[in-house]
């Protein structure tokens, strides 16, 4: 009977040790390896997330560069019309003082032999008839001083930027010396007052006048360009671009010519 309890105590303590043996090993416990799995799992959660956001920073800073490259084209599209708008301004005010000086100087050399007849003459006869003539010659160049002071009045309106009263004095010019050598002129920038008051039909007709009643004008390149930019702003396209077309090609080597392609070229990155 004593021995019968004795293995069973040592029984007992042989299943005591075995469960204090499991519970001392942590490797083999189940809340230890679920706790690692979880800390495994959200490390890999934390990695994938500042993958991420370093790919969203990236992404945004793209496409501030893109952005910022857009506006550098743009500013130096700006910049390269605007240039070539000045260089057309000095370009026309150059013409139009060459063309000043060449008939003020015509108006210059008639003066003196208009006072010839009557210069040297000891006959009362002769002196009348050239006095005569003098007064007949003044009278004749009178038309052409007083279209020429009109004409720098309504020039000198236009440059002052005041272009409600440039447009009447060049359209009284017309009126009043329509055979004048001046008229292709005072016409062209009859439109360019228009152009700048943003009178774009106005101006379109204005220019077209040019076109169509002074053909071997000078004038006639640019105001083709202007009507074409008046058909560009009245959203005239397709007129606009057979018009600008135009120009480029037949006045390729102009500064009316590289600022129509400008135009043209402007037109296919908008792609109306």
């Amino acid at each position: 009977m004593s021995s019968r309890a004795s293995f069973s105590s040592a029984g007992l303590c042989l299943a005591v040790l075995a469960v204090a043996g499991c519970a001392s090993n942590p490797e083999e416990d189940p809340v230890q390896i679920k706790l690692k799995d979880l800390d495994t799992r959200l490390a890999r959660i934390e990695r994938v997330m500042a993958n991420q956001s370093l790919l969203d920073l990236a992404n945004q800073d793209e496409a501030m560069r893109s952005d910022m490259r857009a506006v550098h084209n743009d500013v130096d599209q700006l910049t390269n019309s605007l240039e070539a708008s000045r260089k057309q301004q000095r370009d026309l005010y150059a013409d139009l003082d060459r063309r000043m000086k060449a008939l003020e100087s015509r108006g210059a050399a008639a003066s003196p032999s208009a006072a010839n007849p009557a210069a040297g003459s000891g006959d009362a006869g002769a002196a009348a008839a050239g006095a005569a003539a003098s007064g007949a010659s003044a009278d004749a160049s009178a038309p052409a001083s007083d279209d020429r002071a009109a004409y720098q009045t309504a020039f000198a309106l236009l440059k002052d930027s005041q272009y409600d009263h440039a447009i009447a004095a060049f359209q009284k010019f017309l009126v009043s010396f329509p055979a004048s050598s001046l008229a292709d002129n005072a016409q062209y920038w009859l439109g360019e007052a228009y152009y700048v008051n943003k009178s774009f039909p106005e101006a379109q007709n204005a220019f077209q006048r040019v076109v169509d009643k002074y053909p071997q004008s000078r004038k006639r390149p640019d105001a083709l360009l202007k009507i074409g930019y008046c058909q560009y702003e009245l959203k005239q396209w397709d007129s606009a671009k057979a018009t600008l077309s135009q120009v480029a090609t037949q006045f390729s080597d102009t500064p009316a010519g590289h600022l129509a392609q400008q135009r043209l070229d402007k037109m296919a990155t908008e792609q109306h």
